[in-house]
């Protein structure tokens, strides 16, 4: 049992309109439906399910056969249904562990992937136990390269239903659909915790309006869905920790070019480097097959030097040169919109209080849309987040 007790859920996405038939008969492989007969609004477009139903297990049967649970929800399947413009309509249901007694099958990546292993409960529930998986099933992002966008998918395979006893929690991404479930769970007289949680949908834990066009947030700034990131960095080609490390491992191709331009002294304090990169996030990220949005079929690294060492604090002057660059040149450089965090603040050691304003200064009057992504190291109070506080330099300008 030792090997098992990582595992604290396993977790189904479906379709809220799915979710009345789930509670009264449970969770069934696509076998069960067609032989019943059930209505369903499918999940899984027709290439996915073509390639889940020819795939067999080692006993012969087709994974459709199977009812599939994940050990990570928040994984590209769930990334793709959400950029979709699903998230209003998508549930994950948390299921008891005890569900892995009844299990038959454990998949070391994606089920439907000819990559992933097909094992026996008890020698997959054990591969999933080593460092290097358990890792990667903990983490909040993936590539593909590395094999982590496959392995972050990996399954549990059970033959046959899954009873709707082994739900405890369902978990949502609005107020809206929360209300919606509980309806859902009254009328069959189910009491299953509901949980409105944004971050598991990929979304801000919470945001606010400073003006028209200038936002903050609370949430993952690496999934939003504005054209240009901004990569808070030192000009010695380190990237140690914070937002930097973090974006070295997710994104090397932006490492070697932030290492590029600081060998060359292209980037420097008060001169940020835009680094116009090609490549699809919503490709990197999202489950196959998968068309991005247009306004997220690129993802531009705004590299924005905020310490000369990484060993040396943050300056505010520095920063301040920088916004000055960023508010003379972001249209010549086609900056369409734009997430940046909160400069200088966490591991840089400066005050929101004067970073928050002083940011705004700049920004609030871009006619672009701009999100301002809150320093996760410690909350901050709610009266240094008002359009009041932020824009004061404005409000004194403007008397």
């Amino acid at each position: 049992m030792a090997k098992k007790q990582y595992i604290q859920n396993l977790y189904y996405i479906a379709p809220v309109e799915n979710l009345s038939s789930i509670l009264e008969r449970g969770i069934l492989p696509h076998a069960e439906v067609e032989r019943l007969g059930i209505t369903f609004t499918p999940i899984y477009d027709a290439q996915i399910v073509a390639s889940r139903k020819q795939r067999t297990t080692p006993d012969g049967n087709s994974l459709w056969a199977f009812a599939n649970l994940y050990f990570q929800p928040r994984n590209p399947m769930l990334y793709r249904v959400v950029n979709e413009g699903k998230s209003k309509n998508i549930v994950v249901l948390a299921i008891k562990p005890q569900v892995l007694e009844i299990a038959s099958y454990v998949t070391i990546g994606n089920a439907a992937s000819p990559m992933s292993e097909i094992l026996l409960k008890d020698e997959g529930l054990k591969a999933l136990s080593s460092q290097e998986i358990r890792k990667v099933l903990q983490s909040d992002w993936w590539r593909p390269e590395d094999g982590s966008k496959r392995l972050i998918m990996s399954e549990c395979l059970v033959h046959g239903i899954i009873p709707p006893d082994f739900i405890h929690t369902i978990y949502v991404a609005s107020h809206e659909t929360a209300e919606q479930v509980r309806q859902l769970l009254g009328a069959h007289r189910r009491h299953i915790a509901v949980i409105q949680d944004p971050h598991m949908f990929f979304l801000p834990r919470r945001s606010g309006k400073i003006n028209q066009s200038l936002f903050w947030v609370d949430g993952d700034m690496f999934f939003s869905h504005m054209q240009t990131m901004t990569i808070s960095v030192n000009i010695v080609g380190v990237m140690g920790k914070g937002l930097a490390s973090r974006a070295k491992y997710q994104f090397p191709d932006v490492y070697v070019v932030y290492q590029d331009v600081c060998r060359k002294k292209i980037l420097d304090m008060g001169r940020p480097y835009l680094y116009k990169r090609e490549v699809s996030l919503d490709q990197t990220l999202a489950d196959e097959p998968f068309s991005p949005p247009e306004n997220n079929s690129s993802k531009w690294f705004l590299l924005f030097p905020t310490k000369r060492h990484w060993r040396e604090q943050s300056n505010l002057d520095d920063i301040e040169k920088g916004l000055q660059w960023l508010r003379d040149h972001y249209k010549s450089e086609g900056i369409k919109s734009l997430a940046i965090p909160a400069l200088g603040c966490g591991l840089g050691g400066l005050d929101w209080r004067e970073v928050g304003p002083l940011m705004c200064r700049y920004l609030a009057n871009l006619d672009i849309q701009v999100a301002i992504y809150l320093p996760q190291e410690r909350k901050i109070p709610a009266e240094y987040l008002t359009p009041q506080f932020l824009l004061q330099s404005q409000a004194s300008n403007l008397s």
